[in-house]
């Protein structure tokens, strides 16, 4: 039994680095050989030209971009020193022309004025061969298709290394690699950024691809590392996967390391540790499609003023009608919306009571909630009933509001300490937009106000119920066992159960026709 659980674990860990060895190169569909302008698929691509696949196609497919008329660049991995008048000497980083590629050891090229062989091993790029290129690529697309897969590719090298150091070659079954995912879990959340950039990097993949000219690039790029026939999107997809086959892979491991192991208590809070992390993706991924949903409510709300609401806030916590009174005993019904750090309150228009006129905002990172009873209030100096308050007591700046119900006073009042809660968790799992998302949403919702953008958006929904949050320490997510690896992204997120809260807000915040 001993023995059957070491072979266990064993293809346990075996499984573990091929998870962090596995590359996240990218890759591209072939374009067909009259380079036309016409969309092919891969498949179309492939079945039209096999002999791409066969062994010597990369060669054969780089010549025959070359007698298209297509440039083909090379970029230098290392330096070629050669006192040889037929060789090419390079610098590691150079970028030279491939004239001629029919031997798969030793090409033809360029570099500045010198034509001459190379060695092909020496030579292969991809993003910074686009960075070359800037009349096809800009820094904003480049920035939006790769992200910040470079730093991923550093974190991931340094953490391979150290979890290579960590496995026992000689008795594999007695490694200890919990460590190491404890060591590195901080450094895990640079996939959050990835992750939540990914579909914005498809968009606009496509819509280069579309291109002839894109299409030979990044096959030549492709052929040129040798890289497998995936299209460049599966490549892209790869960083998504990886995040999430180490929960999986290490409820493996666990499950085949007895608790008299030496290192079960890291691996256990290693898995635990993991399943935070693709937590945090997950809500900062959610919070993403959060604020798209907020910058729609903004360009719908008449005569805004002040800063964006994006500027603080990120979430709506609760919305609903309150009367405010001022201090001269004045009632004003208002329609409130509660935001992580701001409380914004609109009226309605008289005859359109659809449409919502901005009045103001509250600050609530200094602000508590006081419950008041019912009767004579000393403050205000009036009768009130389900009401409460919000005050600041280092400036004696007092609010005063009354619900129609003493279950919606209720509400209120849990939303408003909810508010404060997320705020800290927030600050506490380092939860951050950032200022370029902030404003491509309010960018994107102006173009939709205004009809650039197609389709029918009748006012900004309210999102669901949050999720709890608890500190990241605390979160847990569970993570099927059982499932294909590239659903697991998907299903870390629960389904959420329709609300009434988004019908509400529906109805009361349309954009204005």
């Amino acid at each position: 039994m001993v023995a059957r659980g070491n072979v266990a674990r064993f293809w346990s860990l075996e499984s573990l680095q091929m998870v962090a060895a596995d590359g996240g190169t990218e890759s591209s569909a072939l374009v067909d050989d009259n380079g036309s302008e016409e969309d092919y698929s891969y498949e179309e691509l492939c079945q039209a030209t096999p002999r791409y696949l066969q062994p010597g196609g990369e060669q054969l497919a780089i010549n025959e971009l070359i007698s298209d008329g297509s440039i083909v660049y090379a970029e230098a991995l290392w330096d070629h020193v050669t006192m040889d008048d037929q060789e090419l000497g390079f610098k590691a980083g150079d970028v030279i022309r491939v004239l001629e590629a029919s031997n798969k050891d030793w090409w033809w090229g360029r570099n500045e004025d010198k034509e001459a062989w190379f060695p092909a091993s020496f030579v292969r790029g991809y993003i910074r061969q686009c960075r070359k290129h800037t009349g096809m690529f800009t820094a904003a697309q480049l920035s939006t298709i790769f992200g910040n897969i470079e730093d991923i590719y550093k974190f991931q090298r340094k953490f391979l290394k150290d979890l290579e150091k960590q496995y026992n070659k000689e008795e594999p079954h007695l490694s200890e690699i919990g460590s190491c995912f404890l060591q590195h879990q901080d450094g895990f959340a640079i996939y959050s950024e990835y992750c939540n950039n990914h579909p914005s990097a498809c968009i606009e993949l496509s819509k280069l691809m579309k291109q002839g000219k894109y299409r030979h690039f990044f096959e030549a790029c492709r052929l040129l590392q040798q890289m497998i026939d995936i299209a460049i999107d599966g490549f892209l997809l790869t960083p998504v996967q990886k995040i999430c086959k180490y929960p999986l892979q290490l409820a493996e491991l666990l499950k085949y390391t007895t608790q008299e192991h030496s290192d079960y208590n890291n691996v256990k809070a290693a898995y635990e540790a993991m399943k935070n992390v693709a937590c945090l993706i997950n809500e900062r991924k959610r919070r993403l499609e959060s604020i798209d949903k907020i910058a729609r409510w903004q360009v719908s709300i008449v005569d805004w003023e002040g800063p964006d609401v994006l500027a603080r806030s990120s979430e709506l916590i609760h919305s609903g009608e309150l009367t405010k009174i001022s201090k001269q005993g004045k009632s004003q019904q208002r329609t409130f919306f509660l935001f992580d750090h701001q409380l914004v309150f609109c009226k309605k228009d008289l005859l359109r009571r659809d449409i919502l006129y901005y009045k103001d905002r509250i600050d609530m990172d200094e602000m508590e909630i006081v419950d008041t009873e019912d009767g004579r209030d000393k403050d205000f100096n009036i009768n009130v009933k389900n009401a409460f308050k919000i005050m600041n007591r280092a400036t004696e700046e007092i609010h005063l509001f009354c619900a129609k119900k003493q279950e919606d006073k209720k509400r209120w009042m849990e939303a408003c300490e909810s508010e404060r809660r997320r705020v800290q968790e927030d600050k506490e799992m380092g939860m951050e937009i950032s200022e370029n998302q902030k404003k491509q949403a309010m960018q994107n919702a102006h173009k939709s106000r205004h009809g650039k953008i197609k389709g029918d958006y009748n006012g900004c929904p309210v999102p669901p119920p949050h999720q709890s949050l608890h500190p990241i320490h605390q979160r847990h997510i569970t993570v099927p066992t059982s499932i294909p690896q590239q659903q697991v992204f998907a299903l870390a997120e629960p389904k959420r159960k329709p609300s009434l809260f988004w019908h509400t807000f529906n109805k009361l915040t349309p954009f204005k026709k």
